[in-house]
């Protein structure tokens, strides 16, 4: 073959070589893996939200416990209603919390209760029951506690059986 012949032949099997990877250049790549899974543990199943109870509750807990928390609780529930709440605790001797139903409006009943502020803070108290205890928990209302305690103030638990606080361990 004389070299001019063989320039268009070549040409033409690259060309030809071209149009064969063009489908396979079109293809997507498959998409890497999430940069975040190598460097994650296994990730836990999440839990699931505890179901929706109708609660009825006369519930009194006050006790105080071994590190000085100490709590004063008296709240009634009537079908997910809530009818009175007073709840008072110490964090030691450094300070306390305090709620009052006079001072919240009730703004759902299930699946859980929520309570909020009248005055515009955005505290919110939560009333949830499992098998095993009626919650009465509190978000967002640090200014109603002793500053810097905030923390440390945990939620209330009752026995839905009988009303009396509920056993933490």
């Amino acid at each position: 073959m004389k070299a001019a012949n063989l320039a268009p032949c070549l040409m033409a099997m690259l060309l030809c070589t071209a149009c064969e990877q063009l489908p396979i250049a079109r293809k997507a790549p498959p998409p890497p893996p999430p940069a975040s899974t190598a460097a994650k543990p296994a990730e836990q199943p999440r839990p699931t939200p505890i179901a929706a109870h109708d609660i009825s509750l006369a519930g009194t807990c006050r006790r105080t416990e071994d590190d000085g928390f100490r709590e004063d609780a008296v709240m009634r529930v009537v079908s997910n209603d809530v009818k009175s709440l007073k709840w008072k605790l110490w964090v030691s001797k450094r300070g306390t919390c305090q709620f009052d139903l006079a001072d919240f409006k009730q703004v759902q009943k299930t699946p859980h209760i929520v309570l909020e502020a009248t005055d515009g803070t955005q505290c919110k108290l939560l009333i949830w029951q499992d098998p095993r205890r009626v919650t009465l928990a509190h978000a967002n209302c640090q200014q109603r506690c002793t500053p810097g305690i905030y923390e440390q103030a945990w939620p209330v638990l009752f026995n839905p059986r009988n009303g009396d606080c509920a056993e933490i361990r």
